[in-house]
C-alpha cells in the first residue's frame, strides 16, 4: 500500500509524509515512512497480536513517527485495542503509546463511524489533541480530507496495489 499526506502547517514532520507499507501476512505490515520537510525516514509496521472476535477486540502492536506536530525523530510504540459493532455502525478504539517525545506514555482513542458503503467519519484524539478525518473507500483506494487540532485542513490519499 502506497500513501500521500498534506496537512496545511509550517512544521516540517506533519507537512508531508509517504508510506509505503508490504503486508507479509495477514497479520503482518511492515514498510517505511517518509517526511521529506523534516529529512527523515523510518520504518513503520504493525503486527495483529489477536484478531477480533464477536466477544474479545482485536489487539495489534506497532510503530511509526510520534503524533503529528511533535519534532523530527522521536518514535512511537503502540498496543491498539479495537472493536467493531457493525450492526451500529461503528468501531471504537483505544491505545496505549510510548512516546519517545513525551518519554512516557499517551492514550489515543476515537470511534469510525460508518456514514454509507464507502464514507467514513472518524472524531479522534491521539492523547494530547483531536483530529477529524471524512474518508472515502472505493475498492483498493481512499482518500480522506483531515482536520487537524481542528484547526488545520490536510488531505491523505491511500492506495494498494
Amino acid at each position: 500500500m502506497f500513501s500521500a499526506r498534506y496537512v496545511d502547517t509550517d512544521l516540517p514532520r506533519p507537512r508531508w509524509r509517504f508510506t509505503g507499507t508490504y503486508r507479509f501476512s495477514s497479520r503482518l505490515q511492515a514498510g517505511l515512512e517518509y517526511n521529506p520537510a523534516a529529512g527523515e525516514v523510518n520504518p513503520i509496521g504493525n503486527f495483529v497480536l489477536f484478531t477480533e472476535t464477536a466477544t474479545r477486540p482485536g489487539v495489534s502492536l506497532g510503530t511509526s513517527s510520534d503524533r503529528i506536530g511533535t519534532p523530527p525523530g522521536p518514535r512511537a510504540y503502540y498496543a491498539t485495542f479495537a472493536k467493531g459493532f457493525p450492526q451500529l455502525g461503528i468501531g471504537p478504539y483505544v491505545s496505549v503509546n510510548y512516546s519517545e517525545f513525551e518519554r512516557g506514555l499517551t492514550f489515543s482513542f476515537g470511534v469510525n463511524v460508518r456514514l454509507n458503503d464507502q464514507w467514513n467519519l472518524l472524531p479522534m484524539n491521539d492523547g494530547r489533541r483531536s483530529h477529524l478525518l471524512l474518508t472515502y473507500t472505493k475498492e483498493n483506494m481512499s482518500v480522506s480530507l483531515m482536520w487537524i487540532w481542528l484547526q488545520r485542513p490536510g488531505i491523505s490519499v491511500s492506495f494498494g496495489f
